[in-house]
């Protein structure tokens, strides 16, 4: 499995994503990031449970959004494919960025950013990224000259 497995993932832009202008309603931009980001940890074969806490597993790491950033270059209208390819980037070791890249037929039509703080769930201090991101991180960057943390 190489990163573009888990790093490239594909939508189409359904009715209900879109304004009374016809085209993505701007939001659904953050929640398709959000998702590609899921997706891309279960592809990964990371859980759900693994990485984000359930009260009944407490203590436990959350990883809250703490920035977010979006540009949008091309209207999306309903029926679009969409490609969604994910650069995860550590800051530091307990926090990390994820820059998506949406394009359609290979034209870029927007762009985001979301910065995660892993946080101690019960505390709210910050804390060191859970053990299944950091081998994600690591992962995501072989082959772009990444050197995994000791």
């Amino acid at each position: 499995m190489t990163p573009d497995d888990w790093l490239l993932l594909c939508r189409s832009v359904r009715f209900g994503d879109t304004d009374a202008a016809g085209v993505m309603h701007f939001p659904r931009l953050f929640s398709w990031c959000h998702e590609a980001y899921e997706e891309s940890l279960e592809r990964f074969g990371l859980t759900a449970a693994e990485i984000f806490p359930r009260p009944e597993h407490s203590p436990a790491v959350a990883l809250p959004v703490v920035h977010c950033s979006a540009d949008y270059q091309r209207p999306l209208a309903c029926g679009d494919a969409l490609t969604i390819a994910l650069r995860p980037e550590r800051i530091d070791p307990g926090c990390f960025e994820l820059h998506y890249r949406f394009s359609r037929s290979g034209e870029a039509v927007a762009q985001a950013l979301t910065r995660h703080l892993a946080i101690d769930s019960l505390s709210r201090r910050r804390c060191a990224l859970p053990a299944g991101i950091q081998r994600w991180l690591e992962a995501s960057g072989l082959g772009r000259g990444v050197t995994p943390l000791p």
